[in-house]
């Protein structure tokens, strides 16, 4: 049903029935049921029903095709889900089983997204992408310092691609865009910490929320379809595997000193008073950029100071 629907034409309930081999009743049993995807059906009297701007659905054979040959060389395996409760839950999952290395797992819509902090993220079906990649590292948790500030970098390459205008990074694990949250990374960890370890690295990014599902976000937002229109989920979703598997290859050997200057470089709070809040304590400073490890680097009265972990805000604005 909604791949007849997706291409926001309107379509007649015995054309549906038709294509469905199923009654008109059944049909608009169906139809019934888009509510609960946050999907906002319209009817037209006398001609049937449409879903206003279409969908852009993901589709496996168009994200291989834009991803060349080269780059889905790296990628194991390619799983698009209906709908899942998590994506990194998922793949979690596959590598407790050892089946999750090199793969990447997309949901048309979570139902328990995650963010950082235990925040929910928002995930309706068809827009934005939720993307979780799994893969294996010898040599322990310590070769993984700075992982998820390249993968931001990584996806603000991704995103130059299509000439986006005005992305930032914020640390540790935001992509920005016109001063608002566009992108969250986060990273969960299985194995053995000291050798052979398994991090499943999770990607939110909007794109086309509509407004019912974005008044649930709590915080300044951007949305990549009211920033760029007209970018294919599919072309951005091969773009970011592009970008994210090879760095994922490589990053045991090149670590984040190969990501370090280009994260400088688009530093969202760089020479910015900022508070820095990690559990109950909070530190006031200038935002000095980050360490060969990822940690950042705050100058507190004259005296710089490393912190590995905590959430940073304009000074005064948590």
């Amino acid at each position: 049903m909604l791949k007849i629907l997706a291409d926001g034409e309107v379509h007649s309930g015995e054309a549906l029935g038709a294509a469905l081999g199923v009654s008109r009743a059944a049909v608009w049993k169906q139809l019934q049921k888009l509510e609960q995807y946050g999907l906002v059906l319209e009817s037209i009297k006398g001609q049937g029903y449409r879903l206003p701007g279409g969908l852009d659905l993901l589709s496996a054979e168009k994200i291989y095709s834009a991803l060349g040959e080269e780059s889905g060389a790296l990628l194991r395996k390619l799983i698009l889900f209906d709908e899942v409760d998590s994506t990194n839950t998922r793949l979690l999952s596959l590598m407790e089983k050892g089946e999750g290395h090199a793969v990447a797992l997309l949901s048309e819509r979570q139902s328990a997204g995650r963010g950082r902090r235990g925040r929910q993220w928002i995930s309706p079906y068809g827009a934005g992408i939720s993307l979780s990649i799994g893969w294996e590292f010898n040599g322990g948790v310590q070769c993984l310092e700075g992982l998820s500030l390249a993968v931001g970098v990584a996806i603000a390459r991704a995103l130059a691609r299509f000439s986006v205008p005005d992305v930032r990074l914020k640390w540790p694990n935001d992509v920005w865009c016109h001063g608002r949250k566009l992108s969250g990374v986060l990273l969960e960890l299985k194995g053995d910490l000291t050798d052979r370890c398994a991090v499943v690295i999770g990607i939110g990014l909007n794109s086309g929320l509509r407004s019912e599902s974005a008044a649930a976000i709590d915080q300044p937002w951007a949305d990549l379809q009211q920033v760029k229109p007209g970018i294919s989920r599919n072309q951005l979703v091969a773009a970011m595997l592009a970008e994210l598997l090879p760095l994922l290859q490589n990053y045991t050997e090149q670590g984040f000193s190969a990501y370090r200057e280009a994260w400088m470089q688009l530093d969202q709070f760089a020479g910015q008073k900022v508070t820095l809040q990690a559990g109950t304590q909070t530190w006031s400073g200038i935002a000095a950029g980050v360490s060969e490890k990822g940690a950042l680097k705050l100058n507190i009265d004259g005296e710089e100071q490393h912190f590995h972990g905590g959430e940073i805000s304009l000074r005064g604005q948590i």
